[in-house]
């Protein structure tokens, strides 16, 4: 019963990196439409974009990290 728990647990765990996934587009999306609207910003918004873009994938890092903590770090004796 435990098992399958954690096999729930872990393929919940790995669901942030569709959330990842989604921000990232997000952020490239928002990029592209600010620098078509203001070209001369293209240079102060690359820090951003590589800012933002590090940050949601963080977030995508731990994902896989909580999983493998779920699956095999918690052992039931």
């Amino acid at each position: 019963m435990l098992d399958g728990a954690k096999s729930i647990g872990a393929g919940a765990a790995t669901i942030a990196s569709a959330g990842a996934a989604l921000g990232i587009g997000n952020v490239l999306s928002s990029s592209i439409h600010s620098v078509a609207r203001n070209p001369s910003l293209a240079k102060q918004l690359f820090g951003y974009v590589i800012l933002g873009f590090a940050l949601t994938e963080d977030i995508a890092s731990f994902a896989p990290m909580m999983a493998f903590l779920i699956s095999f770090v918690f052992q039931v004796p």
